[in-house]
């Protein structure tokens, strides 16, 4: 497909956009006390995203966010202190625990003492991504459009189309890794970028193409790269980098404009963004897209990498949060805390999908950028 749809598209599928965006339903905008540094200033219709896909109500979104603010600190201490033998975290949000990987018995006890419950594994994190680094030289076949770490399982997923499991499974074989360590899971979609319309705060870029703004940062934002290529114009200035294939990400300098560090919540209000703390394995996260609105999901692995047809992409996050094209570039929280732009997937908001998200943080880090906080 190609790499940003033009503003000409046919009538019918414009239609369609709009009238998912028209249609939407508005979400009740019940304000929450804050009552601590993980709640406070989190946006009402953030927590009532998090609230009807948890299933529960308002103050339970927010014990969610607090359980998730301990378990950031919870696994960082584990993954200091278990060194080598670390084989990643995840959380269970409905038992409000934090589980350990860990390959030996020394580094079990010090998951205990940093306040996790170990599980006892064969494969560390760095033997794993000894794996997808592999994967990412090696000539994979067609059949496999994306691969990532399932840390609860301990090991490397690839994702196989319907009908490529022979060509998938040689394949495999010929990685030289334990049998154990990698795992096919067939019937998947193959992932494509989403940037039809628009996905965040709408811009054109070169006066042919729109997509959308995902994080402001200072004298500028943040955006999926494949929006735009480094000199392009935008709406609101020209982009400084851009990195797709490989990455996903861009920025764009307004000097003329003055961004915030808000998120459209496209019920006529705004979310503020407090800073980029990145949420662990199994945290509630949600996406802000003008073709679908709010909505939420789970973090299932890091480290991702899919094949899109213009090209691989690796590093991303992969979450069970639905999104539909016109959702390209748009903001991923995990409560106040950003966490990336929405790249591409498979499915849809009627059936549900998997979406990937560039992190954030990395496009910060490689551009020298500071995100804008309110």
């Amino acid at each position: 497909m190609n790499r940003i749809s033009k503003t000409v598209v046919g009538a019918a599928a414009l239609g369609l956009f709009l009238t998912t965006v028209a249609t939407a339903p508005a979400l009740a905008q019940t304000p929450v006390p804050p009552t601590d540094a993980a709640v406070d200033g989190v946006d009402a219709q953030l927590l009532q995203a998090m609230a009807a896909d948890l299933g529960t109500d308002v103050e339970g979104a927010a014990d969610v966010l607090r359980f998730q603010a301990d378990a950031a600190d919870t696994t960082d201490d584990v993954a200091s202190a278990t060194g080598d033998a670390y084989a990643g975290a995840w959380l269970d949000e409905t038992t409000r625990t934090v589980y350990a990987a860990v390959t030996t018995d020394a580094a079990s006890t010090a998951a205990v003492d940093a306040g996790a419950v170990p599980v006892e594994v064969a494969h560390s994190l760095d033997d794993l991504e000894a794996i997808t680094a592999r994967l990412e030289t090696a000539p994979v076949p067609d059949v496999i459009p994306s691969w990532w770490i399932d840390v609860e399982a301990n090991d490397v997923v690839l994702d196989v189309v319907a009908g490529g499991e022979q060509a998938a499974a040689d394949f495999a074989a010929g990685l030289g890794a334990p049998a154990d360590a990698v795992r096919l899971e067939t019937g998947a979609a193959a992932p494509q970028t989403f940037a039809t319309i628009r996905g965040g705060m709408a811009y054109n870029i070169n006066n042919q193409s729109r997509c959308s703004v995902g994080f402001a940062v200072q004298g500028g934002f943040v955006t999926a790269g494949h929006c735009g290529e480094t000199g392009d114009s935008t709406t609101y200035g020209t982009f400084q980098g851009s990195s797709f294939p490989g990455n996903d990400y861009a920025w764009v300098a307004t000097p003329s404009h003055t961004p915030v560090g808000q998120v459209m919540d496209y019920a006529g209000g705004a979310v503020a963004v407090k800073g980029s703390t990145q949420a662990a394995v199994g945290a509630t996260v949600c996406r802000s897209g003008s073709t679908t609105g709010w909505h939420c999901g789970q973090i299932q692995g890091f480290n991702s990498t899919v094949r899109y047809a213009e090209g691989s992409v690796s590093g991303l996050i992969r979450t069970t949060v639905c999104a539909e094209p016109g959702d390209s570039g748009g903001s991923l929280l995990a409560g106040n805390q950003a966490q990336g732009v929405t790249s591409g997937g498979s499915g849809d908001c009627t059936s549900g999908g998997t979406t990937y998200f560039q992190p954030v943080n990395e496009i910060l880090q490689t551009y020298g950028l500071r995100l804008l906080t309110s």
